[in-house]
This record gives C-alpha cells, structure tokens and sequence, in this order.
C-alpha cells in the first residue's frame, strides 16, 4: 500500500544504481520522485515503478543548478510533503585513467560542480524541508575508493572524500531537528556507466574483496532504504561501507 505521506527524492535515479535505490524505496511504500537529468531515462524509470503497480513521478534535473532543484523542490511540495532525499547524482564514468597532472582544469572542476556543489544544492533545499516535516533522512553517495585513495583518479576521489566530511558536518547541524544524514561508500558496481573500467581494475577489486563475487546495484539498494526506514532514526553521521570487504575501517 503506497503511503501518501512517505515520499523520496532519488537523484540521478534514471539507471543504474539509482534506479535501483529508487525501486527499492517504492517497493517499500514510498512515492518515489525520479530526479534525473536525461529525460528518456527519468521517464523510462518512472514508467517502470508505475508499471509495477507502485508510485512515482519524474522531474528532469541539473543538480548543479539551482533552479532546477527549485523546480524539484516545488513538485515535491506537490506530492505533500518528503521524508528522505538520496544525493545519488554524481559523474563518476570516462574519468578514469589519469594521474593527478594529467587531469584538465575543465573537468576537475566539473566534477567539483556536479559531485560537491550539487549535492549541497539538494540538501540546502530540502534540508528545510525535511525538518518542517518533523524529521526524515538524507543518504549521500560517497565511493569506498576515498577511504584507500584509488590512484588516476585523484578528482573522483576528491569529490567523495568531500562528501564524506559534509555528510558528518550536515548531521551535526541537522540532527536537533530530527533529521539523520549518513553516507553509503559503494565499491566498484557493475552498472552501464563502470562499462569503460579496464578489467585489470574489476581484478584488482575482486582479488582485494573478502567476498570475491561483483557487485551489483542491489547490494547497496538495500542499505540505503535501511538508513531511510524508522529502524534507522538513531544513525547518523556515519558512511556505511559496502563493498564486500575491501575496505574495513
């Protein structure tokens, strides 16, 4: 049964490991809010869920742009209100491969707008609003590769490592209103945009894994929509690892 009152923001939920997020949330009785920018995937993941006989609606948006998330802020506002957003957007493919002096200026800071800025832009307009609701989550994406510092990729690894320290600075200033903000640290995920990872990199990941299979969207679906659920109002602050034992802090 679809509760009118439970409703999830999913960024860059049009494939991949967001559209997993994003129907793994619906299965649980949210209406789910696709936040993507290509709008043949948007509208194709939301046909999906609906198609599923669950709820959701897409709204095509440019996270590092501010109007934009004011749009999504407005539909939400629509839906009646919102309990958990996931900061899921980011670009993370075809910028691999370089040494920190080979990385051109135009796309660390590209990197910086969309991973950084955007993800700050979604919790500054819906940080608000989870607090009027009287409290709700905020799940950001991060990368295990922040953790043990992936080589040749110095400006993904940047990004991640910054949206680790604002996850716990967000959940100090968040949490006297109720509102929990953790991280999940995804390993390497077999989804479209890891298409282009060379094969000795998966061989690395695999060698280096306490569990010695890939993986897949689903595997991080499910911690996410567990930080979103009523078990976990008293967490926060935290980056879930999830990367079948590469990393272990």
């Amino acid at each position: 049964m679809i509760d009118a009152r439970r409703v999830a923001v999913v960024t860059g939920a049009g494939r991949g490991l967001g559209r997993a997020i994003a129907e793994r949330l619906a299965a649980g009785g949210r209406h789910v809010v696709i936040a993507e920018l290509d709008p043949t995937l948007g509208a194709a993941a939301a046909a999906a869920i609906e198609g599923s006989g669950l709820s959701a609606s897409f709204v095509q948006t440019d996270i590092a742009d501010a109007a934009s998330l004011v749009a999504l802020a407005k539909h939400v506002a629509a839906c009646g209100r919102i309990d958990a957003l996931v900061n899921n957007a980011a670009i993370a493919n075809s910028v691999g491969g370089k040494t920190y002096d080979e990385i051109p200026e135009s796309e660390w800071e590209r990197l910086f707008r969309v991973n950084v800025k955007g993800t700050w832009l979604a919790c500054k307009q819906f940080g608000p609003l989870l607090v009027a609701a009287g409290g709700g989550a905020i799940v950001n994406m991060a990368s295990d590769t922040a953790l043990w510092g992936a080589s040749r990729l110095l400006h993904y690894v940047a990004t991640k490592g910054a949206i680790i320290a604002m996850t716990r600075s967000l959940a100090n200033e968040l949490g006297p209103d109720r509102v929990t903000v953790n991280a999940v640290a995804p390993g390497l995920i077999e989804v479209e945009a890891t298409g282009g990872v060379p094969e000795a990199r998966w061989n690395d990941y695999r060698s280096r894994r306490a569990l010695k299979y890939d993986q897949t969207p689903n595997d991080i679906a499910g911690t996410v929509a567990f930080l979103c659920s009523p078990e976990a109002t008293y967490i926060t602050g935290q980056t879930i690892v999830v990367d079948g034992g590469m990393v272990m802090p």
